[in-house]
């Protein structure tokens, strides 16, 4: 069995991620590929994007919000995800249970003796209305029925689980400071989420992992369960063994990929490239070290941007005022350094916020090449 080293799973991952070379494909079509964005904080798409996109411009992304192409919704790992509206439709019903789980354990003591299926009947039944509200102000509405438990419990049971929500624009809108207020996915979109078949194949699972791996793999069922949040598809994954094919990477693990996707050469060269906050290219693994080192992965856990260079997180970046600040986290060659500068400044250009200053941070010694 064919073994990938580590730099022929970063090539992988790089060029399935957009990042080994910009693309012009439409931004519905690219967060499709992607399996969807991590967006809970708002802005940080936007730079996602920016990092694979030929000539994007935060007008794109607007667009497709506001038209309902793409939203904002609770899903994998009960995060908030920028999804197509067609993906948020197919896939909700397998990640009910997951999200519910999740909650309840986050909640146990909080959440303890309520009828789930009676509370989503609840939130069902106030949200008829087709207005839009915030967490508080559903609660409200329901609280009268359930007066013990804290509010934040009641709120994220009903819009993290229990009634499929889009966070409506102007939230998650370029340069746009807004609150959160929720409306049904199926008023939203106009149609209730697909149902679950009752199949033992798993049919969603299928597409699923058939997805993943369209844009993050090669990769192991550990690390389809850690970007999704499910259990690893089994049932999907042996119904689809049969058309997909089987490499191990070099700590012994069973990689699946698809037959044609792209797996470039180890030694194809990788252009520095900037990331946003919980940027799936890095979560989107249970094993991360085909991008980032084992001393860092705290970083992107903790929510700090990232930068790739030589396809690796290499640096943290952040901007303050009118400076946008990179801190290496290994010494910069000249030449990785100059790479590194000058992506900041095309970063800085796009982001539009006044910014005149492009730093690296001291501490780390600057090599010769």
């Amino acid at each position: 069995m064919t073994v990938l080293s580590a730099r022929a799973l970063n090539r992988a991952t790089l060029a399935r991620q957009y990042l080994l070379e910009r693309t012009g494909t439409p931004v519905r079509e690219a967060v499709a590929h992607l399996g969807g964005l991590q967006a809970q904080e708002p802005q940080e798409p936007f730079t996602g994007l920016w990092s694979r996109l030929h000539a994007f411009t935060p007008d794109r992304l607007d667009r497709a919000l506001t038209d309902r192409h793409v939203v904002r919704t609770h899903l994998m790992r009960r995060t908030v995800h920028l999804v197509t509206g067609d993906d948020a439709l197919a896939w909700r019903s397998r990640h009910d249970t997951m999200l519910r789980q999740r909650v309840l354990a986050t909640y146990r003591r909080e959440l303890a003796g309520i009828d789930p299926g009676e509370l989503a009947a609840a939130g069902r039944a106030v949200m008829a209305d087709h207005r839009p509200r915030t967490m508080t102000e559903l609660v409200r509405e329901v609280q009268d029925r359930w007066p013990g438990p804290p509010r934040r419990a009641l709120g994220e049971l009903l819009v993290a689980a229990l009634v499929p929500m889009v966070q409506l624009p102007p939230r998650g809108l370029w340069q746009t400071t807004a609150g959160v207020r929720n409306l049904p996915l199926a008023t939203w979109l106009a149609r209730d989420p697909d149902p679950l078949p009752d199949d033992a194949d798993d049919p969603v699972g299928q597409r699923l992992v058939r997805r993943y791996l369209a844009a993050y793999g090669p990769a192991a069922t550990a690390d389809i369960r850690a970007w999704s949040g499910l259990a690893g598809l089994p049932a999907a994954v042996k119904a689809l063994r049969d058309e997909l094919v089987v490499f191990r990477d070099e700590r012994g693990r069973t990689l699946l990929d698809l037959p044609d996707a792209p797996r470039p050469s180890p030694d194809t060269p990788a252009p520095v490239r900037f990331l946003p906050a919980f940027d799936n290219a890095i979560l989107g693994y249970h094993d991360r070290g085909r991008v980032i080192d084992d001393a860092h992965l705290g970083l992107s856990v903790a929510g700090l941007r990232a930068v790739l260079v030589d396809g690796r997180v290499a640096a943290t970046w952040t901007t303050y005022e009118r400076r946008l600040s990179v801190t290496p986290l290994r010494p910069l060659s000249s030449r990785e350094r100059e790479d590194v500068v000058e992506e900041a400044r095309n970063l800085a250009t796009f982001l539009d916020q006044g910014i005149d200053e492009v730093e690296t941070t001291a501490g780390q010694e600057i090599e010769g090449r």
